[in-house]
């Protein structure tokens, strides 16, 4: 297997405006999620954050990233359109974009979904969320149970302005009743785009194995098809059909 190259983008503002949240993340969510994908050999990961030149996000880092992971939450507004057109022109060439939690608002995000995502009802309680897996087959709930709980988080409920997914590979339920399509799949151009929901700054979600190994198993899906494309259906001649 090829080396996927991994890019993880964070704000990387909660973490040090809030003492709750550096305690939970002290090197920041990106650093949390680019440890756990670390471990895996086949993934060549590095860090870009909001306040690095460019955001971290230069011609030469997009050039070299397969995949790039996204986080943002609290500003949003400060990335710089040419940097949100970069990404979207890679996305369109094939390179892999996952969007969590409050990236749902992001200038990345919206521009790829044409609709107002950032329009959908949200509740900070820190309840229970049990998310359910309704497409067990699909790559990126590889591994994975029939639900993922997630003991305190906060709400997102529908309606979610979004585009109808490609694939819709989970749904949440929140203690309060409320319902979100939580793990939404797109393609834009050659490019493919998962949006997983969970991630709340004041709970320990990055530190979550289940939630880890979606984004893990996500990383794998929206990577670039190496090689030749391949061929779905049957291949005969069709006087040999």
């Amino acid at each position: 297997m090829s080396t996927i190259k991994v890019t993880v983008w964070n704000e990387f503002r909660h973490e040090k405006l809030s003492d709750q949240v550096k305690a939970i993340y002290p090197e920041g969510i990106h650093m949390a999620i680019a440890g756990y994908l670390k471990n895996n050999e086949d993934y060549e990961v590095k860090t870009a954050v909001l306040d690095d030149p460019e955001h971290g996000l230069t011609d030469d880092v997009l050039d070299q990233t397969d995949v790039l992971i996204w986080w943002g939450h609290v500003a949003h507004d400060e990335v710089s359109d040419e940097v949100v057109e970069k990404v979207r022109q890679k996305v369109l060439g094939g390179m892999g974009l996952i969007v969590l939690h409050s990236g749902h608002a992001s200038k990345i995000f919206r521009k790829l979904m044409g609709t107002n995502t950032e329009l959908l009802k949200w509740r900070e309680d820190g309840k229970k969320e049990r998310i359910w897996v309704i497409e067990p087959g699909h790559p990126i709930a590889r591994g994975l149970g029939e639900y993922i709980e997630i003991p305190n988080e906060e709400m997102y409920g529908e309606r979610f302005e979004i585009p109808a997914p490609d694939e819709l590979v989970f749904i949440s339920w929140f203690e309060g009743g409320e319902v979100f399509r939580s793990g939404c799949c797109y393609r834009r151009g050659q490019g493919k785009i998962f949006y997983f929901r969970p991630g709340h700054e004041t709970f320990p979600i990055y530190h979550q194995p289940e939630v880890l190994k979606v984004i893990s198993n996500a990383v794998d899906w929206a990577a670039p098809v190496q090689g030749p494309t391949p061929v779905y259906g049957n291949t005969a001649p069709l006087e040999n059909i």
